[in-house]
């Protein structure tokens, strides 16, 4: 019996640990536009507790650190689903470049042209260094 693609997929992703299930859900929900009106409702609650404070001092400082931190945290969720899509494509174009030298190396029997072109295609990737 043949798996549906939505199988196939969830078989896929249960091979990714906790974290990169979290990176991904929140790359996708800090990228929608209700992430920004959170945002946006940050600031006004700050801007509204402006007379809790005893200073302003002490009221800036609030907006500052909470800003700082979750710059850092969301920097470092979005750089790791940055580099996870990078290796990615990468992989695909491995992949690309492997099928595409393996057929020039089927037609290029009879031509040594061709079949050079492959070889500088494999070594231009390195694909026999990754296997």
């Amino acid at each position: 019996m043949e798996r549906s693609d939505a199988e196939q997929t969830r078989k896929r992703e249960d091979h990714r640990s906790w974290f990169e299930r979290f990176v991904e859900v929140t790359h996708r929900r800090v990228s929608e536009p209700p992430f920004f009106f959170v945002c946006v409702g940050i600031v006004v609650v700050w801007l509204a507790s402006g007379p809790l404070f005893s200073t302003a001092k002490s009221w800036q400082v609030v907006i500052h650190t909470v800003s700082s931190v979750l710059t850092l945290l969301l920097l470092v969720l979005l750089q790791n689903a940055a580099r996870r899509d990078a290796e990615a494509s990468q992989e695909k174009l491995n992949v690309l470049a492997e099928a595409l030298a393996a057929l020039m190396d089927s037609r290029g029997a009879d031509d040594a042209e061709l079949h050079k072109a492959a070889s500088e295609l494999r070594d231009a990737v390195g694909l026999e260094a990754r296997h």
